[in-house]
């Protein structure tokens, strides 16, 4: 990375400048789910993080030729602003967008049919939810004109959440330090995600100037084109139904197996940018597993092969995938730790005994801060879910189990790339089949239904962000230590901002106006699973733990073949998550970005590979860009449902 005249490192002005960034990033967020658009801040490379760096850079670049000299910010400050604002929009969905709507549900979407008040109200600890039938009401329905926003209603139960969501946050930033050194330095991990920004900061000497070499470069702006050209005429049939245009999904899809499955053929261009980074064995096998679970679950469903267990929407909706995947996902975690243990026996040496000889100095914690910050944070998570309703060991074994899950998915993201992801399995469901909803009782089951709202829909979550963000500021040297202070701020300015933002939004609009799976669909979905519980119980599942260990044993014979042959094409991550929603709609995509990277580095060489990689980035920059700017037009307008980009 350019030194920039000696800043290589976080400034007062880079700090405060990512404070305002994440702010509009937020802002951004709460706005398109107000409009019913284009999602800002819902998967692992959020658009709002990316469109608002786009424009901070266009306004540099475009300065700069101007005034014909180098600008103030260095690379350095910029990529502390686009890490700030990149964390900040993972909290936006996980830490509020998912949260108020949950905690808001129980009372309003209680009804003599649904029985709620019979099976779930009664069994609610009075300080996770508000407790104003009206405020709640108006929550979803909006405030009466002259009315206001009642602030005081939701105090105190935001206040009892914070806590718990600060300690989630803290131990989600600790473990992506601790394991730093191993996928960063040894492992060499990829980062996908990462690449983009970090090329946009790059600059090279024109002259006597130092000018941004990507924004130069006519065969990223080709690539920039295709999706920005395209895109534009999307929005414009929104607003003029006269003028042609595709749909925003650009996807069509044929039946098979006798009509009893889809098969998606979907042109996503930031997933084609993304995956043309990516090792060529990842991304043969996630499309390759992708259409053998696709001819699985069609076979399946011929033959009447079949589980009626209900593990909700989340993750792979097939329970026999989501079981088979879930025991993939902790063995493939288990793996990585148990390659990494050499580090990690550094790590904990340092942390309890200090060992002079192992240096941490270059991480953004010390190892012991970040290993006693991961002890302390799940000892208190478990305390809070154990007041929650939860049994102390439930409570564990949840907490665990999310950690698994989370750290899984985060290992796929920064080495796989694929920028809309989930797990194959949930950590609630998970442990209701696993142990049996009578070990849980009332109280637990109703407990465990708001922990969707931060560990069901894992399109994003702050581990994720924080690891991609480590590569993303590695280059920075000098005073790391204010680097974790930077992502914190990023976190907590995000936190407060969103709170307010949107109850004032959703007291003034209605929330049921809103997005309808945050406001309507998904804070009703795990209420009725865990009523579903109540009303039918069921014992520990055998075959769901039978499935678990096969999908284990798989993995672990994947990865035992990869280690062993260097000519093994299949890696075990496109197993792991080739059952899921988004990759059996992504796979055409990722198959596209494959198939091009194959021919060119068979007929073009590396050297035609790097060329064309600036190609890939644009089309990536290019679509989430302009689903920034029609968000403006929209917010301008007051047009809503303007869908410019989904996944």
């Amino acid at each position: 990375m350019n030194s920039d005249n000696g800043r290589n490192q976080i400034t007062i002005r880079s700090f405060f400048l990512g404070i305002l960034f994440t702010m509009l990033a937020t802002f951004m967020a709460h706005y398109a789910r107000r409009l019913n658009t284009t999602s800002m801040a819902i998967d692992h490379m959020p658009v709002a993080a990316i469109s608002l760096f786009f424009v901070l850079m266009v306004f540099l670049y475009i300065l700069a030729s101007i005034i014909k000299r180098p600008l103030g910010l260095s690379s350095s400050e910029l990529l502390i602003i686009y890490m700030m604002s990149f964390i900040g929009c993972t909290v936006t969905t996980v830490g509020t967008g998912y949260l108020l709507p949950i905690m808001a549900a129980p009372t309003y979407y209680a009804t003599p049919v649904n029985e709620w008040g019979k099976y779930i109200l009664p069994h609610i600890k009075s300080w996770l939810i508000p407790q104003d039938k009206e405020a709640v009401r108006q929550f979803f329905e909006g405030l009466p004109k002259g009315g206001s926003i009642p602030w005081m209603v939701w105090i105190k139960p935001l206040l009892c959440w914070l806590p718990f969501l600060m300690s989630l946050y803290m131990v989600m930033i600790s473990i992506p330090i601790i394991m730093r050194k191993q996928w960063i330095e040894k492992e060499r991990l990829q980062f996908p995600l990462a690449q983009l920004p970090l090329e946009m900061v790059k600059k090279e000497k024109k002259g006597n100037v130092l000018v941004y070499s990507f924004f130069h470069n006519k065969v990223m702006w080709l690539g920039f084109a295709i999706p920005f050209v395209i895109s534009v005429f999307v929005g414009l049939h929104h607003y003029f139904h006269a003028i042609p245009a595709p749909s925003y999904s650009l996807e069509t899809a044929i039946s098979t197996f006798r009509n009893t499955q889809t098969l998606w053929f979907r042109i996503s261009f930031p997933v084609i940018g993304f995956l043309y980074l990516v090792n060529l064995d990842i991304a043969f096998s996630l499309w390759f597993f992708a259409l053998i679970f696709h001819a699985l679950s069609g076979w399946f469903k011929i033959t009447g092969i079949s589980s009626p267990e209900n593990l909700g929407l989340y993750g792979s909706t097939d329970p026999i995938f989501n079981h088979l995947g879930t025991g993939a996902l902790i063995v493939f975690v288990l793996y990585g730790l148990w390659m990494a243990r050499a580090h990690l026996k550094e790590v904990f040496r340092k942390a309890f005994t200090g060992d002079p000889s192992i240096d941490d100095s270059s991480e953004l914690l010390s190892y012991r801060t970040a290993v006693t910050t991961s002890i302390l944070g799940i000892v208190f998570m478990v305390i809070w879910l154990t007041f929650s309703g939860l049994s102390p060991i439930i409570a564990f074994l949840f907490v665990i189990l999310a950690l698994i899950i989370f750290l899984g998915i985060t290992r796929i993201v920064i080495e796989a790339g694929v920028p809309t992801l989930i797990s194959p399995g949930i950590a609630t469901p998970q442990i209701i089949s696993s142990v049996g909803t009578s070990v849980l009782g009332s109280s637990g089951l109703v407990s465990s239904a708001f922990t969707y709202a931060y560990s069901a829909d894992i399109r994003t979550f702050v581990m994720s962000a924080v690891s991609t963000s480590l590569r993303i500021v590695e280059g920075i040297r000098k005073r790391r230590r204010l680097i974790f202070w930077a992502m914190l701020s990023a976190v907590l300015v995000a936190l407060v901002t969103s709170f307010w933002l949107q109850l004032h939004l959703v007291y003034t609009y209605g929330g049921i106006n809103f997005n309808r799976w945050l406001y309507v669909t998904g804070p009703q979905l795990p209420f009725n699973l865990v009523k579903e519980k109540m009303l039918h119980p069921t014992g520990i599942n055998g075959l769901g733990w039978g499935l678990k260990t096969i999908g284990g044993g798989l993995i672990a014979g994947l990865m035992f073949m990869r280690g062993m042959f260097l000519w093994w094409p299949f890696h075990p991550i496109g197993f792991v998550i080739g059952s899921t929603t988004w990759i059996q709609r992504l796979w055409f995509s990722i198959f596209i970005a494959w198939l091009l990277k194959y021919l060119i580095l068979k007929y073009g060489g590396p050297k035609i590979y790097k060329n064309a990689r600036p190609f890939f980035l644009g089309l990536i920059l290019g679509q989430y860009t302009v689903a920034g700017l029609w968000l403006i037009v929209d917010l301008i307008t007051a047009h809503t449902g303007n869908w410019i980009f989904w996944i």
